[in-house]
């Protein structure tokens, strides 16, 4: 890519937009970190100490005040603000990544779908746990048919946090589209759509187990994909014993993999994209085999590919500069949300939820 970098204003400087968006927008060529909109004194601090030539804006208005002097729009700020954010963006004429979850429900994200598409823009998703290494080892494993026909994908992302940190994240608001089901829901749930094809039905149990917690902090959600496979995903903030972050049956071999894609922990310890970027220790590779327990040596380790985050956000300059692909659509981010809502409602009324 030659010529002037396109200029990106990234709305929030929180978790999000301090630790994944800046640096990864900054580390891509193509783009560049033209604005961060934060009213958080320390925060705007932070941006101009992190990025010195950074503009900064106390609001959206001010911001979309210079909509002429931008190339793409960042929505980074908390989930209720995704879709009049974007909304706002592309009437404005200007192309937007959404961090998950784009929308509260898989009928305004199709609305803003189509609206980008009226618009001719790009809205793409912020989902980038595609890009994980243990992901991307599987994708690798299931292609070259290593595991024969999978029957069943089990994933977790769980954490232990037995008293609740608060924010908007763990608010029991509705209008707030906080709760594990919505946060690390929908990375495993886009995970398992991209790895085994649509929902044909979903069942699912959603619980709040910590005092003073306010909206769910421990959901299994259950999914037999119109393929077949089933998958069985796990989100919990309340798990004393982590179990595997993959565990994958084939009628030829499994696939278990322990351990999180170190690339969040480098991103937060102030480390950049680089040589070696998300590379892992070989004592934490995964095992492919049958019959055995990878606990007691069965199988054989797997090496697991270095995640790549920056991927994604080359993707999308590619997408812009070139018109290549959009790395993550928003109607696949509604298949998604399609799916948390039969979940939602699974664990309401108790039934399994057809699509």
């Amino acid at each position: 890519m030659t010529g002037t970098p396109l200029r990106v204003g990234l709305v929030g400087y929180g978790l999000a937009g301090s630790v994944f968006h800046a640096p990864l927008i900054a580390a891509t060529e193509g783009l560049a970190l033209d604005t961060v909109v934060t009213s958080n004194p320390e925060r705007q601090q932070q941006a101009r100490a992190e990025f010195p030539d950074v503009r900064l804006a106390a609001t959206p208005d001010e911001l979309f005040a210079r909509a002429a002097e931008l190339d793409l729009i960042v929505v980074a700020s908390p989930n209720k603000t995704h879709v009049p954010l974007a909304t706002t963006a592309l009437k404005a004429g200007l192309p937007v990544v959404v961090d998950k979850p784009v929308a509260g429900t898989a009928a305004e994200a199709r609305e803003l779908a189509a609206l980008a598409e009226e618009r001719e823009l790009l809205l793409s998703v912020f989902q980038n746990r595609r890009w994980d290494n243990d992901f991307l080892t599987l994708r690798k494993l299931l292609n070259e048919g290593e595991l024969g026909d999978v029957w069943r994908f089990e994933s977790r992302f769980e954490r232990w946090r037995p008293k609740p940190k608060g924010g908007w994240r763990e608010s029991g608001d509705p209008a707030e589209i906080g709760g594990l089901l919505y946060d690390l829901g929908s990375h495993v749930v886009d995970q398992a759509l991209v790895l085994f094809g649509p929902a044909a039905s979903v069942y699912a149990e959603t619980d709040i187990r910590r005092p003073g917690a306010e909206t769910d902090d421990d959901t299994f959600i259950a999914i037999t994909h119109t393929g077949g496979v089933r998958s069985h995903l796990y989100v919990s903030a309340t798990t004393a014993q982590l179990g595997p972050r993959f565990r994958v049956l084939g009628s030829l071999a499994g696939y278990v993999k322990y351990g999180l894609d170190p690339q969040e922990a480098a991103l937060r310890d102030g480390l950049r994209p680089g040589p070696g970027w998300g590379t892992e220790d070989e004592s934490l590779w995964g095992r492919v085999g049958s019959g055995e327990s990878p606990v007691t040596g069965g199988g054989r380790a797997e090496p697991t590919l270095p995640g790549d985050y920056p991927a994604y956000y080359a993707a999308v300059a590619k997408a812009l500069l070139e018109g290549a692909p959009n790395p993550v659509t928003a109607r696949e981010a509604a298949a998604a949300l399609d799916v948390l809502e039969a979940a939602r409602r699974s664990a309401r009324e108790k039934v399994t939820v057809t699509l």
